[in-house]
């Protein structure tokens, strides 16, 4: 301990301090702290920030938490990109100690003749504090420090003034004994770090003509990717993620479904990168060129889209560095150059770099193609395996990148132990991948979701129902309802999610024996009639498209560390809400996880984190169907799968407003303001009358959802019989 008073337990802190915290832009940080000190003199906390630009912001003052537990509190709100510091610091408040003493021993019955000294200590704090207030706000503490000295006035008039000045003197108190904290770091990002929402798709794909017997097969471009475009941001997308598009390697280059032999027109694994037309900074030729992958880049801009680019740390037999730099590589008993294994599975089409050989020429050269890329515009990396490369190495790159480009990101694709995931996060990774998707039960979610608000100080999470490797079982069994609900899920608890191209389509065919795709896209051309299917019906995009909108309106959806989970009845159900305090806005989801059976449940919702007091009524609006509903803490649902399997509720109270989508540009990276505008038309068809509370003010229920005059019909896409269903 250093100073006059102990400041211990300072939150947010990684790891004691040895890793900044996160945050984005405009994001609401709290700052925590346990301080004290002897006897009964008034102790005082506030938090001094600095931005990264060096200059100090006003400090804030922290306010008691729970009494007798010595713990402070308040929130800072960083306006920029970069590194900010922050320090707490402790002080004696005199204002605050004479306040008490005097206040007591008036009710106690004192006169003027036994608080003469209090007055005249009175009188010292207050001619401190003049030179501490605002130039408007001196007179009020001149006339107070009059009113403690005049002897003609009633006890009750003397210190009447100076006690009114509470407020003011907490704003600009007069600090005694200054104790400074250590000082802890957070790092900043831009928005798009914490609320995002990502689609997958190959680029080979897009526009790819498949072998007949009569010619071969044809591989997508960036120019035939571009009209994909325009379906991806329909969706609410904001980033486009591209599996690898360097040369693939032709050396023990795999065939389809992971066959061990390629046929003469297997195309690869994007992922064994590398070949004669060079390494991690080229463009694999059949995609296009440099100023095609340009030309893409600013057109998916042009849509709302920023590209992400997939950073593999791993070499096909035949890339470059192979030959130029073997000693990157380990070296088998038998003279052969050790590829890769994850037992049972064997990589034999990639050698893993050695990061203990030659570690500074191998440093230099991620850098180098890590800057080139960025210089082509990409400033999202989505980093396959980060697990498996050396966590110093990360923690150094990482820090180098945003040293020059600090708005650039990084997603951890870190499928593996929950110490090096978290590990990951600390050292400077934006994001990561989770274990959203083997969390199948209503109790494991919620579960799983808290650890995650407990570390978002350090890991923000992204979750995705699928990727081109994990087809989950559930979505393999559980029928075009299950993609819903697993959408509604990824959408509506994290900030962030994703999702691979197929999945709103309803592929579910997986490989037998596997968890992964039956003629799976790692391995082949996958062509995909997107319009078809949307015009038959067979499409979920227009419900994804709603869940975006929903997020993109909703401020409260922004957010990771406002997640709050509400008792409900049934196990076969999750309630949750956001709340944002500086908007008003509210969004409460009731999600069923049986895709199969109708369930009902009864809410016990805490009210307080809705914003709301015990006693309360308020309106509900369902934003997948258009129907609006009286609620109150207690309430009844129905979920029906094949109408839709959750409740998205938007919370209005009278004089209250609903939020609008922005631009696309204003989109890009700020959060949406709300405005008095009307929520624009969704997909829902309109919407049903307030349904009236029962009688006895308890359940105070919801009309079943698919009973309304306004219900939906199902449709083909979520039908229980569903042909497509079959493999």
């Amino acid at each position: 301990m250093s100073g006059r008073f102990p400041i211990e337990d300072v939150s947010p802190a990684v790891s004691c301090g040895r890793y900044p915290a996160k945050a984005v832009v405009g994001e609401v940080v709290p700052v925590a702290a346990r301080a004290y000190r002897e006897g009964h003199d008034a102790l005082g906390c506030n938090v001094v920030w600095l931005g990264p630009d060096g200059r100090a912001r006003p400090f804030t003052r922290m306010r008691p938490g729970e009494p007798g537990q010595d713990r402070w509190h308040a929130t800072i709100v960083p306006d920029a990109v970069g590194e900010w510091i922050f320090t707490v610091e402790a002080f004696q408040d005199p204002y605050l100690t004479w306040q008490n003493a005097v206040t007591k021993k008036v009710a106690a019955g004192q006169g003027a003749a036994e608080l003469a000294n209090d007055l005249a200590e009175g009188a010292r704090v207050l001619t401190a504090a003049r030179e501490l207030v605002e130039a408007a706000d001196r007179g009020r503490v001149e006339a107070a420090v009059t009113a403690l000295g005049d002897d003609g006035l009633a006890l009750s008039r003397r210190v009447a003034p100076a006690l009114e000045l509470a407020d003011l003197l907490w704003a600009y108190p007069v600090r005694e004994l200054v104790t400074t904290g250590e000082p802890y770091r957070i790092w900043v990002d831009r928005p798009r770090a914490l609320f995002s929402a990502w689609y997958e798709f190959f680029p080979r794909s897009e526009g790819a003509v498949l072998a007949t017997a009569d010619a071969p097969a044809r591989s997508g471009t960036f120019r035939t990717a571009t009209a994909r475009l325009a379906g991806v941001a329909a969706m609410g997308f904001d980033v486009l993620y591209l599996p690898p598009i360097h040369p693939i390697g032709r050396i023990n280059r795999k065939g389809r479904n992971n066959a061990l032999t390629a046929g003469p027109d297997d195309v690869g694994s994007p992922w064994a990168i590398g070949a004669a037309e060079g390494g991690h900074d080229a463009i694999h030729p059949d995609l296009g060129t440099p100023q095609d992958f340009r030309d893409f880049v600013a057109a998916a801009a042009g849509q709302g889209l920023e590209v992400a680019m997939d950073l593999a740390l791993q070499c096909a037999p035949d890339h470059p560095w192979v030959t130029e730099h073997p000693e990157w590589f380990t070296t088998r008993a038998d003279g052969t150059i050790a590829y890769a294994e994850n037992p049972p599975k064997k990589y034999q089409d990639i050698y893993p770099v050695n990061f203990d050989n030659d570690p500074e020429g191998i440093r230099a050269e991620v850098l180098r193609v890590v800057r080139h890329w960025v210089g082509e515009g990409v400033k999202i990396f989505r980093v396959d395996n980060p697990h498996t490369k050396p966590f110093d190495f990360w923690h150094w790159l990482i820090a180098e990148v945003k040293r020059t480009d600090p708005d650039v990101l990084f997603l951890a694709e870190a499928f593996t132990r929950p110490a090096i995931m978290h590990g990951l996060g600390k050292i400077g990774f934006t994001q990561s991948y989770t274990y959203f998707t083997w969390r199948t039960t209503a109790a494991q979610m919620r579960e799983y979701c808290e650890e995650l608000v407990a570390a978002a100080d350090h890991m923000r999470p992204n979750f995705w129902p699928n990727t081109p490797d994990i087809l989950h079982s559930s979505l393999q069994h559980g029928g075009p309802p299950m993609f819903k609900i697993r959408a509604v899920l990824a959408a509506l608890l994290s900030p962030s999610w994703g999702m691979y191209a197929g999945f709103e389509l309803f592929e579910h065919v997986a490989r037998p024996g596997a968890e992964e795709y039956l003629d799976n896209e790692k391995y082949e051309l996958r062509p995909r009639d997107w319009a078809g299917a949307q015009a038959q019906g067979r499409s979920l995009a227009p419900f994804v498209a709603t869940l975006n909108r929903v997020r993109r309106d909703n401020p409260a959806l922004h957010r990771l560390r406002n997640l709050v989970f509400h008792d409900i009845d049934n196990p076969a159900l999750l309630c949750w809400s956001k709340h944002d305090p500086a908007t008003g806005n509210t969004v409460l989801v009731v999600c069923s996880f049986d895709s199969r059976a109708v369930q009902w449940g009864n809410t016990t919702l805490d009210m307080p984190a809705l914003g709301l007091d015990w006693h309360d009524r308020f309106t509900v609006h369902d934003e997948l169907t258009g129907a609006s509903y009286d609620w109150g803490q207690r309430n009844a649902v129905r979920l029906d799968p094949y109408l839709q399997p959750a409740h998205v509720l938007t919370l209005r109270r009278p004089g209250t407003v609903a939020a609008v989508s922005p631009t696309p540009a204003e989109a890009a990276d700020a959060p949406p303001e709300l405005t008095t505008a009307d929520v624009p038309d969704d997909l829902s068809g309109g919407t049903a009358p307030t349904t009236p509370a029962p009688a006895d003010g308890d359940q105070t229920g919801t009309t079943p959802t698919g009973t309304t005059a306004t219900a939906p019909a199902p449709t083909d896409s979520a039908t229980k019989d569903d042909a497509r269903w079959t493999s």
